[in-house]
């Protein structure tokens, strides 16, 4: 008999805010966490604006010794735990720390420490002059290490890789590890750093990106006919997944139940989306027969919507291939419009807004969103640029990764 999963804390380190709250706050008010990049300097770049964190100083988070030997990409993930952990109010020392793991993901892990150790040493006479960190600080696992040993959670501990899929993966491998009797909690989500002169530059020159730099505000702009690429995004997202009458036993706050869960490929091609969106359809259903739903009892999607040409009309064909081509009451999101694309972190903190959603029976804008694409079938409920009441009993957040992966969560009012 399979255990049920609940989230029991949320913590987050967003462009819309440091804090789960801030983060939800600016959401609802439809903010953009895009203006022109501070962390070096782009203005010989394709691409010179992205969705920065702001405001977020690490010496008034964590001691030296911390700061000193981890990357921020890490430095997100401790931001965000600390906030979960703290939020969900469970006591280690009154529990095995075998009973508690760390999944968590990323992308790139440290990109910031790999361009910056490798170009002092292209810059260099030729020694070899490398920073004793320099590995431990750029692994991509590294970050879920640090959680436990910040913590003595000792339980499963690992990373998961899916490139823009990677935060749902790790959700996903969470919830199957707690339903099984593996865990009893498990600290997971993502973060992710990529913000630098060679992930801006790289992703610039696949075209990738919106090249949108005398209007950042307005250059995340899913469905739009006039979408020219997504935004690059930093930041972290952490939620607390939690075996559902261990959480009852302790009085914990529950905020939703994860329900369904699934992964597919697409096997079709390095970059781009499949254009009939068949192994997303696929995913999407094998996450709803999990959950035992249909489409039909989905009240909410945040979906993947990055604002790529192809992309977005992909991901809208999956859905109506689950539809039948027929307009339901669901109501479709596309919070990257303000957030940015954090690549492995997205499915992390766009869970919280789903979960927020159903917490408080609103819905976040899509801005930006101005002529919808004729490709569009228009009787489709796309939030519009401003937050709405709505009834939100089941919520589905879908991400996709280059290399075809196609990871997706569904979350249920309990």
């Amino acid at each position: 008999m399979f255990k049920r999963v609940v989230v029991t804390g949320m913590g987050a380190v967003t462009p819309l805010g440091n804090n789960v709250q801030a983060f939800w706050q600016n959401a609802l008010a439809g903010k953009s966490g895009a203006a022109k990049i501070t962390h070096f300097d782009a203005s010989l770049f394709r691409t010179q604006f992205a969705c920065e964190v702001k405001g977020f100083i690490p010496a008034e988070l964590f001691d030296r010794a911390d700061i000193k030997r981890t990357d921020l990409f890490t430095q997100y993930a401790f931001a965000a735990t600390d906030e979960a952990i703290k939020d969900s109010g469970f006591d280690v020392e009154k529990m095995d720390p075998f009973d508690i793991g760390v999944i968590w993901g990323t992308g790139q892990g440290g990109m910031q420490t790999f361009e910056e150790q490798v170009t002092e040493y292209a810059k260099g006479d030729g020694h070899p002059r490398f920073n004793p960190f320099f590995v431990p600080k750029f692994l991509t696992n590294m970050a879920s290490g640090m959680i436990s040993i910040r913590n003595g959670f000792m339980g499963i501990n690992y990373t998961p890789i899916s490139a823009c899929a990677t935060s749902n993966t790790a959700l996903m491998d969470a919830f199957t590890y707690i339903r099984i009797g593996k865990a009893k909690i498990i600290v997971s989500g993502g973060s992710e750093a990529p913000i630098t002169p060679a992930s801006i530059g790289g992703f610039s020159t696949m075209k990738a990106m919106s090249h949108r730099n005398d209007d950042p505000a307005h250059a995340s702009r899913p469905f739009d006919v006039d979408r020219d690429g997504f935004i690059m995004g930093e930041g972290a997202g952490a939620l607390i997944l939690e075996e559902y009458e261990h959480a009852v036993k302790r009085g914990a706050k529950i905020y939703a139940e994860i329900v369904g869960a699934a992964m597919t490929a697409d096997a079709y091609h390095m970059t781009a989306t499949h254009p009939e969106g068949k192994g997303a359809a696929k995913a999407m259903s094998l996450a709803l027969e999990e959950a035992g739903i249909t489409i039909n009892d989905v009240d909410y999607l945040n979906m993947h919507a990055t604002s790529t040409p192809v992309g977005d009309l992909s991901e809208i064909n999956a859905l109506l291939s689950l539809t039948n081509g027929q307009t339901t009451h669901m109501q479709i999101g596309a919070t990257k419009s303000m957030t940015g694309h954090l690549l492995g972190a997205a499915g992390a903190v766009e869970a919280i807004l789903s979960i927020k959603a159903i917490e408080n029976q609103v819905l976040p804008p899509t801005i930006n969103t101005q002529n919808l694409d004729p490709a569009i079938p228009s009787g489709l409920h796309i939030v519009p640029n401003h937050a709405i009441d709505h009834e939100v009993n089941i919520a589905m957040s879908n991400t996709f990764g280059f290399g075809g992966h196609n990871g997706i969560v569904v979350f249920k009012k309990v």
